[in-house]
């Protein structure tokens, strides 16, 4: 099945719900949100030759035109190829080399980089232009019937290591995702709001499915992104917000209501995930946010479907293991397998860490034109993650690291998340990175980028005082590197890479 037939089936059932707000003022209903859509697909069809099977590339900021476009393009039959507004010129060469769209639909803001990339004007169309508006007028176009194994998306890992590779998710991928949505996330009702803060193109677009099948609104921020202030102001205008989101924006969205006063009671949920959400920063969050939290994990390769952490889970903090269970990304999602194991994909014994492996109706079909990568990333038919882990004997997965985040010291591991959790439960640390120095007498050291409060000032000596005292001495860090903010992608993960090459280049 066609995923856009979620949206041409709540066009006719909830027709006159008011679908797409920016800011807090409606632009659409349901029915007009539908019929631009298919209207846009009858122009990318007749107009500018898309056919079924054919790539769209999407480069764009959050604009009000995105929903709209990204469902286009479904409903011609087409793959959508949603870029991360914020890549290099360099970078979005590749994807589009790789890719090969048909078409590229940008964004007023994002049309010069588009060009400089190398998108030609013959097969650009600007969202929100004089000729894009006459699209949408265009006769509607026919909702192409797709095979559940067929493209539907192609989506660009983050490239950390080496050029991004396009992941290839299905029509079904995406329908499983939605399904794990409501068994696994959180349930979605009429009155509730989707609001964009993070990309639209990443793990926040994913969500407007679940959000459409129960005609439920959609809002995108007049900033077009993520301000603490902007999305409290959401929450009493609009009110049963949900968003998604890395957790330094959970982290600021705290600070926030810390410093400026005020409450969260106008937001329903916030799912966070994309990268460590340290057990401190969870106690903080439920305190002053309250139990509006779910975590999700997972991978470009099974979107957004791995494990689940509950907002009960979460909330219940009389659990004996409430710690554990906050430290870790919570239980596999019920469309999805999991296990963990060892470098010979041996299933390893429950408390052991191994490498997580998934399989499921959410898993990719593979890497776009990369057979080889296709091959030892499906190995055995097992998503092999690449993420270190362990299960407990309720079946809750903590993650360690990525393998390649690994640090092995004179021969002993050390997972950078240990260390990090440790030095992030000092007063006066605020944000923390630990990675792996090398060292010609034992291989690698550990060193940590660390953020302190500007108000607490403290010293590498009683840093290194805290740890002895919370970790194995071979754990803590040799060197400590103060700075004023840490690298990090555009949607909110940690460059680590970064961060390696700085300390190769010090010279410490």
């Amino acid at each position: 099945m066609n995923i856009a037939h979620l949206l041409r089936r709540s066009g006719e059932v909830h027709a006159d719900r008011p679908a797409l707000w920016v800011g807090d003022k409606v632009r659409l209903d349901y029915r007009s949100l539908a019929r631009r859509a298919a209207g846009l697909a009858g122009f990318l069809s007749r107009r500018r030759g898309v056919m079924p099977g054919d790539r769209v590339l999407i480069f764009a900021s959050n604009v009000p035109e995105y929903l709209e476009a990204l469902h286009a393009i479904y409903w011609a039959g087409a793959a959508s190829v949603p870029v991360n507004c914020k890549l290099h010129a360099k970078e979005l060469s590749h994807v589009l080399d790789d890719a090969e769209p048909r078409i590229v639909l940008a964004s007023v803001d994002m049309v010069d980089a588009a060009l400089e990339a190398g998108a030609t004007s013959t097969r650009l169309l600007v969202l929100g232009s004089p000729e894009y508006n006459q699209a949408l007028a265009e006769e509607s176009g026919v909702l192409e019937p797709r095979h559940p194994d067929d493209l539907a998306s192609l989506f660009y890992t983050s490239g950390t290591t080496g050029r991004p590779k396009g992941v290839m998710q299905t029509h079904r991928n995406l329908l499983a995702m939605t399904s794990c949505y409501f068994s696994d996330v959180d349930d979605v009702q009429a009155l509730d709001a989707m609001v964009y803060a993070a990309p639209m193109s990443h793990g926040a677009g994913l969500y407007n499915f679940s959000h459409v099948l129960r005609g439920a609104r959609h809002v995108v921020p007049a900033s077009g992104g993520f301000d603490p202030a902007e999305l409290l102001a959401l929450s009493r205008s609009i009110g049963r917000l949900t968003f998604f989101a890395a957790p330094t924006m959970v982290r600021r969205l705290v600070r926030h209501l810390e410093l400026e006063g005020g409450d969260a009671l106008g937001i329903k949920t916030i799912v966070y995930g994309g990268g460590p959400m340290y057990v401190e920063d969870i106690k903080a969050a439920l305190r002053v946010i309250g139990p509006r939290l779910v975590q999700i994990y997972g991978q470009g390769e099974t979107p957004m479907t791995i494990t689940a952490l509950s907002r009960e889970h979460l909330a219940d903090a009389a659990h004996p293991r409430w710690e554990q269970r906050a430290a870790s990304v919570g239980v596999v999602q019920s469309q999805v397998e999991l296990r963990v194991a060892d470098a010979n994909d041996e299933s390893v014994p429950t408390g052991e860490v191994g490498e997580i492996l998934v399989r499921g109706e959410t898993v990719m079909a593979g890497y776009w034109r990369s057979a080889d990568a296709s091959i030892a990333a499906l190995n055995g038919g097992w998503l092999h993650t690449g993420d270190l882990g362990f299960l407990d004997e309720e079946g809750f997965l903590t993650l360690r690291d990525r393998s390649k985040d690994l640090i092995i010291s004179g021969g002993s591991n050390i997972y950078p998340r240990e260390v990090e959790e440790v030095l992030l439960a000092h007063p006066a640390v605020t944000e923390v990175a630990v990675v792996g120095q090398r060292d010609a007498e034992w291989g690698e050291v550990v060193a940590a980028f660390v953020v302190l409060d500007k108000k607490r000032p403290v010293e590498a000596n009683e840093l290194d005082a805290w740890c002895l005292q919370n970790l194995a001495r071979f754990k803590r860090p040799k060197t400590y590197r103060f700075v004023d903010g840490l690298p990090k992608s555009g949607y909110g993960k940690i460059l680590k890479t970064s961060l390696r090459q700085q300390l190769d280049g010090s010279g410490l």
